[in-house]
């Protein structure tokens, strides 16, 4: 199975590795800061490791670079193949747009980072949206989406949020101001997940409109 960026060149094939190192380099430097962080306070560097898989910027990154990967690489395997499947690229797209929209609506304004945080959060929040939404542009076909395959999308938020409760509720530390029970309440954390979830839907919608339109012409 032959990935649409190498069927468009090689040139798209570069700048697709390129944008793949870019997320596999975010991540690296957030896990680096995370894991140094413990070190010196000396706490569990285990710990370290539950906390930063603990964000949903983080695991939808993953997710990001891992179909970027897929999408450069020519050795097949059924997990590749599903990476590559239109809906499950379509559905990462809207995952990362609302991890940039999210941060620089409610989360930038609370902190100013510097360093290498300051360059691991725009690779994260902004470069790696951007760049994955022109990803989805160019290089995934268009025209096989259906309207409700935004709801099989919406597990992968509405399962997060869950653990996020669960895992609250067990050791009092929540990932994200905007799901912290403790300050809020859970009435006001679920008024504010169920904003963040239609925002899901309504770019899921956006994105859905776009491939039947393009997929149309």
């Amino acid at each position: 199975m032959h990935s649409a960026v190498q069927a468009l060149g090689g040139w798209r094939r570069i700048l697709l590795t390129g944008a793949a190192l870019l997320g596999w380099g975010g991540l690296a430097i957030q896990m680096y800061l995370v894991l140094i962080f413990r070190w010196q306070v000396e706490a569990s560097l285990i710990g370290g490791l539950v906390t930063y898989f603990s964000f949903f910027t983080v695991l939808t990154n993953t997710l990001a670079a891992t179909v970027l990967t897929c999408a450069v690489t020519t050795r097949d395997s059924a997990g590749r193949r599903w990476f590559l499947r239109p809906s499950v690229q379509t559905g990462v797209t809207a995952s990362i747009v609302v991890v940039g929209l999210a941060y620089n609506l409610l989360l930038r304004h609370l902190w100013h980072p510097q360093g290498f945080q300051w360059l691991a959060d725009e690779l994260l929040h902004d470069v790696m949206p951007l760049l994955f939404v022109v990803y989805w542009c160019c290089c995934v076909k268009k025209g096989t989406l259906r309207l409700w395959d935004g709801l099989p999308w919406a597990i992968y938020p509405v399962v997060y949020f869950g653990h996020v409760l669960l895992r609250g509720h067990l050791i009092g530390v929540y990932p994200y101001p905007f799901v912290d029970v403790d300050k809020l309440g859970y009435p006001q954390v679920f008024i504010n997940a169920g904003q963040i979830l239609l925002g899901f839907f309504l770019v899921s919608g956006v994105l859905i409109v776009l491939d039947r339109w393009r997929g149309g012409r």
